[in-house]
Formats: structure tokens, sequence, C-alpha cells
């Protein structure tokens, strides 16, 4: 008999607005202790052995994902400046590597290719010029994340930011390209994002303060030491983050800050990169807003994505020389439409919204008489926009990488459940869609053989819950509970769309159905959604998931034996919390880096990111009615004694987002009521897990062979390696 590890018991009192908690678990927080160190390295030793019988399962899986990967391959390239830019992966290096090839003359917008017997592992493209190998970078490490990358306008400097620990404080270098040597430029503990102005003389970046929220923009001359930086911005209120940016026509340089609910964006001039920043709009609780250059008629004018009484947001223009003058209306709000971002170029602008729960993408030109922006107080301001459209009832769109101001196409990405990922060209002057790329999908996949559907849910209070749901029509019958699992997030208005994933075939071709419930909380229909399923409404999140659950069961999609919940971060504190309020309708609980303490954390200013989170979450530090409320829903502190069902819980030591101690407290404390609860900590890793294709696959089969197991499906199913 394997006997699971005990934390001794060290109660700690917690006490807030005449509450007494005692937390039997709060030392293991002190990662440098020793015996904390010991303590997660028997939880890991008693998951492996736990888990010991699937390692031939493991092992089959991490085959499948990488026999049906092409390892050797290319992204589409992307034009900028004189070069086409692109990312290769070379079979059996864990990362990619980093390079360019040159245009073949100003009107060369055609992205090259590799013939069918060409090797873009022996040369790449031709004249193709290697700007950093992330294989090289990382020798030696256990971990390694590239947080920036910017090449100069010229082309002749390259910055990039690595972090080797996972705690995501990125040391940036500077690199000559023509020599192809660093520069003695470093700069150490950044935030991800940094960048070149345009004149490539000077770099910007963020630093971040003690809570790990990036606080301050810094300017940096190439060749100065790093101490003698400026300082450009600093945000002083805990709730806001900041970022520093540049318009597409390198016209303006912005720093943004931003919270949950508000945004304050200050503009200047590229040309004086060493002038002061201006506020655009200043910042007012409760408005967001983003800001993007046009020429229009030749005047510059900033296009406004706001939510300024317009909850769905809206798009209006401005002139650049007086942003809080008059405004022309180009997109007026719509109720049933939420517009999420526009992008300005020479001759057009493109809009990404939402509607019925699905991504879209448009296209109004500016070149023509019919798409000028003009005064008009309502319609679309003669701006005419063109919806692509898809022949798919579940599909996620979106503009991909268009980084030049007077390039004649756009860039796009498609994807379904059954269609991998696809790379489009859209020449905005006729019409045409050009096929760049689909993701290839090694052996007999056969889209044909797949069904994606939408259910909808019908919560307690009568809201209508979508559901995603794909399988293989093949292996799963009607009216017959199949093995499936139900994913979920619901926070921060993140959407979880419908997209394809080569290693979710292997659940798929064993029988398996995999669906997400949309469930309050996320974007997936609009700014209402998520308002719902935040602060005081966050139960409704809880209950949706639930609800998804039940609707599942009761069309005989599945049954509770069979059943299994997936989440993580954000979607861990769903699955921790559903967990405690209906237990017996899953068979297990599969939660990876989970947010399951979250009042201890909220409560606790000190910790990284936890004021920003009040606007998510409400602030339970000063109001009682927020924390009894989160009380109330808190997986850790909300452990019955009930038949709780299997349950996995997956951490990194290193994350900075959600700290190893809430999944390790969780699963201390759900073996007090005897629950069969396994934690997993990897020791070198972040809040994404491990780094390296390779060893993702390998944790990802760790996970699906989990929850083949608690699912009950085959374990080899109607699964093959592929041919």
């Amino acid at each position: 008999m394997i006997i699971p590890p005990l934390a001794a018991k060290k109660p700690t009192r917690r006490v807030h607005h005449d509450d007494v908690y005692i937390d039997d678990y709060e030392w293991l927080r002190d990662k440098d202790d020793p015996a904390v160190l010991a303590h997660l390295g028997a939880e890991n030793d008693y998951t492996d052995a736990r888990t010991a019988h699937l390692e031939l399962l493991r092992e089959q899986l991490f085959e499948e994902f990488k026999g049906r990967t092409q390892e050797t391959d290319l992204s589409v390239p992307v034009r900028e400046g004189r070069w086409w830019y692109y990312t290769r992966t070379v079979e059996g290096q864990e990362y990619g590597i980093h390079c360019r090839a040159p245009i073949t003359g100003p009107d060369d917008w055609e992205p090259p290719v590799i013939t069918a017997d060409g090797d873009p592992a022996a040369a790449g493209l031709p004249g193709e010029q290697q700007l950093l190998d992330d294989n090289a970078e990382a020798a030696g490490h256990d971990f390694y994340s590239l947080g920036s990358f910017d090449v100069s306008a010229d082309g002749s400097r390259l910055l990039y930011a690595v972090d080797t620990e996972g705690d995501e404080r990125y040391t940036i270098r500077v690199r000559d390209l023509a020599t192809g040597q660093n520069l003695p430029d470093e700069i150490e503990d950044t935030a991800e994002g940094a960048l070149f102005d345009p004149s490539g003389r000077y770099l910007f970046y963020t630093t971040v303060d003690d809570a790990w929220r990036p606080d301050t923009v810094w300017r940096h001359e190439v060749g100065a030491e790093a101490s003698v930086d400026s300082e450009v911005f600093h945000e002083p209120d805990e709730r806001f983050w900041v970022g520093v940016g540049v318009t597409r026509s390198r016209k303006f340089l912005l720093v943004e800050a931003g919270s949950s609910v508000t945004t304050e964006t200050r503009l200047l001039a590229a040309a004086d990169p060493t002038g002061e920043f201006v506020v655009v709009w200043p910042r007012r609780d409760g408005v967001e807003y983003d800001v993007e250059h046009a020429v229009v008629n030749g005047e510059d004018r900033l296009l406004i994505v706001h939510n300024d009484h317009a909850v769905n947001f809206e798009l209006v223009s401005v002139a650049a020389a007086d942003p809080q003058g008059p405004q022309r209306m180009l997109l007026p709000h719509d109720d049933a439409v939420r517009l999420e971002g526009v992008d300005a170029f020479r001759d057009f602008v493109t809009a990404e919204y939402r509607r019925d729960g699905l991504t879209r993408v448009a296209i109004a030109r500016t070149d023509t008489g019919s798409g000028s922006d003009s005064d008009s107080g309502s319609g679309s301001g003669g701006l005419d926009f063109a919806e692509l459209t898809f022949d798919e009832p579940l599909f996620t769109v979106g503009a991909g990488a268009n980084p030049e101001w007077d390039q004649p196409t756009v860039r796009f990405g498609y994807t379904s459940f059954l269609t991998p990922s696809t790379v489009y060209d859209h020449v905005v002057a006729t019409g045409e869609r050009r096929l760049l790329k689909q993701q290839p999908v090694l052996g007999r996949y056969d889209p044909g053989l797949f069904e994606q559907r939408r259910e909808w849910a019908t919560a307690a209070d009568g809201t209508r819950v979508p559901i995603s749901l794909v399988f293989r029509r093949d292996l799963v019958r009607p009216g017959v509970p199949a093995p499936t699992v139900l994913y979920g997030y619901g926070a921060y208005e993140h959407s979880i769309d419908p997209g394809f994933s080569i290693p979710r075939l292997s659940l798929l071709d064993r029988g398996m159905v995999f669906a997400i419930a949309h469930v309050r909380g996320g974007g997936e229909l609009g700014r209402p959604w998520y308002e719902q399923g935040k602060k005081l409404h966050k139960r409704n999140s809880f209950t949706d998931f639930i609800d998804c659950a039940r609707h599942l069961v009761d069309l005989d999609v599945t049954s509770p034996d069979r059943l299994v919940a997936d989440g993580g971060s954000a979607g861990g504190l769903l699955m921790g919390a559903v967990a405690n309020l209906a237990p017996e309708l899953f068979a297990g609980i599969h939660a990876a880096v989970p947010f399951v303490d979250p009042l201890t954390s909220i409560l606790d200013p000190s910790l990284p990111l936890t004021v920003i989170e009040w606007d998510e979450w409400g602030d339970p530090l000063h109001d009682p009615e927020v924390y009894a409320y989160m009380k109330g829903y808190s997986p850790l502190e909300n452990v019955r004694a009930t038949r709780y069902p299997r349950i996995l819980a997956v951490t990194s030591l290193n994350d900075t987002r959600v700290l190893y101690v809430e999944p390790a407290k969780w699963v201390a404390r759900l073996r007090e009521v005897g629950a069969d609860a396994l934690l997993k900590t990897e020791m070198s890793a972040g809040h994404g897990g491990v780094s390296g294709r390779y060893a993702a696959w390998r944790e990802r089969a760790f996970d699906f062979a989990w929850l083949i197991d608690v699912a009950g499906a085959h374990p080899s199913g109607e699964a093959t390696l592929p041919e």
C-alpha cells in the first residue's frame, strides 16, 4: 500500500472583520525552508508511485503527439522593412530559431515558400540570416522563456530578453545583426515587451515592483550604462500595470497604464523620443480605451475603442493634435456585438469583435471616398466594414502579424475544432483570400470523422450558457454516455474559443468527448457576460459550470462516473469550487496552477499582483461583504467531509501568478477528509508550466493519461501511431 505524505499541522491565525480562520498549512509558503522542499518532493514521489501504471500510456501519448507533429517546420514569413521574418523548428530541438531573409523588392508582398523537396532544417529560405537560436540561449538552463524580441526599424539591431527561472523577470540584451555579436548593453529584472523606438537609438522597457507589477517605463540609449537609464513614467497606483508600444505608422510611442476596469494612455511623437508623453484621455474609473493612429485625408487621427457609456465598446476618432476635442463616431455601440479592437493601416482599418459567442474580423477601406472618416454623428461614419465569412458553425478567427503601415494585405489566422490552424492573406483591394499555410497534421487525420457542435445549458436563473463540443462521430454513439472532459475558465473576460489541438486528437481517438463550458466571467458573450461572473457575482461561474455538466449528463453525452472537469489558474479556482459544490457530478478534477486559496492571497497586498486583483474579485481586506462572499466559495476553506472525485493538482515552484503554496495547502486539506488527491510540482517552471516543446508534450501526456484513466476510456482505443 502506498502511503500519502502528510503535511505537518502548524496552526496560523488569520483575523479579519472579526472572523478567525485557523490555517494549518500556511507554513508551506516558505519555499526556502528545507522542510517545505522535502514535502513537495515527497508529494512528487507519491504522485509518481500512484501513476506508475500509466507510464506506458504516457509514452504512447507522447509518441502520438510527436508523430502527428511536423517537427522540422517553418512559420509563415512576415514582412517588416526590407526583410521577411520567420521562426523555424528542427526535429530534436526543444526551441525555435528566429530568422530572416531579404525581400526581392518594394512590391514583394507574397511571402516566400519552400518547395516540397526543400529542407528548411538545412538552409531555411534563400539568403537566410539567423537572428537568435533559442536552443543556444537555453543551453545549460532547466527553463527558458523569451519575453521580448524586437528588431530596429533599419534592421541593424536586435533586442531580446530571456527568463531562465520561470519568475517572469527578464534580462535584456542587444545584438549587432551585422556581426552577430552582442553589444555591452544588458538590463536585468525587466518585464516582457521591450522595444526599440523607430530611430533604433533608444529602447523602452518596463520594470516590476515587489508585487511583480510592471509599474515603471524606462528609456535606454543603446551603448549607455543601464544605471543611467531615464525613468519615463511611473505608476504609483497599485491597481495599474504599465506597458509601452509604438503605432504601426511608427509616428507615435505610447505608454498605457491599465487596471482591470480603467485605462489611461500617453502619447509621444516618435521623432522626439526624449520628449514628454501627453495624456490622450485622463483616466476615469471604469472607462477603458485603446488608441490607434490613422491618417485620414492627410490628417493625423486617433482611433479610440472605448466603453464610456458603451458597455460593449464603440469606435470614435479624434484629432491627434487635440485628442480631448471633438469626436467622430465610426462604429456605435451594439448590445449584440462586443467590439474588441481595431488596427489602422495606410489604406484601410480592420476591426475585431464578437457576435453570437464567436470571433469576427471585418475590413474597411479608407483610400476611397466611401471609406473616409467623416463627421457623421451616427452609423459607421463613412467606414464601410465588410466581414470575413466562414462556413463552419464553430470557429475562431483573428488578425495575425501585420507590422507594416503600407501593406496591401491583412494577415489573419483561422481555426476550429476540426480545422488545423490556418494562415491567410486577404488582399484588401480585390477581396482575394490567399491560403498561405495550414498546420500540418501527420498521419491519418480525417476531419470528416469528427463532429463539432454547440449545446446550451439553462442555469438556475434562466440564463442560457453555451457549451462547445467535439468528438469522433464513429466512436461516440447517441444516447450512450462517453468519457468526457469538460473544460472551463470563466474570469478576466478571457474567452475559451474553439480551436484545433494535435494532442487533443489522442483523447478523441479514444472515444472521448471534449467540451468547453463558456461560463459567465469569460468574454464569449460580451462585456455583460463578464460582469455577471466577477466580484459579488462570481458564484455564477461555478454554478454555470455545474449546470453545463448536468446538461451533458441529462443528454446522455456522458455520466458522472465518466466525466472529468479540467481548468487552470483562475479556472483552477473554478475546479476547486465545483469540487466542493457538486462532487457527485465528476469522476475526477484536474486543476493546473489552481487559484484555490484566493482569500488568503487577496487579503495580502504584499503578495504578487494582489492589489491589481481587487478589480476582478473585490477587496476583502477593506470590505467585509466581499470577505464573507469570498470565504463562502474559497476552495481551501470549504473543503468538507464528503466523497470527493479523484483530484490532480499540478503547480510550479517558481510561479509568480498563482503560488505553489495554494494547491499544496489544498491537497493537504483534502487529504484530511479522505480525498484521493495528488500534487505534482514542477521544480523548474513558471505559470505556463515547463519550457521546451518536448518537455511540454511530456507534461501534457502525463495529464492526458490521468484524464483517460479517470474517465474510464480505453488506454489505446482507436488510436494508432501515424504512418
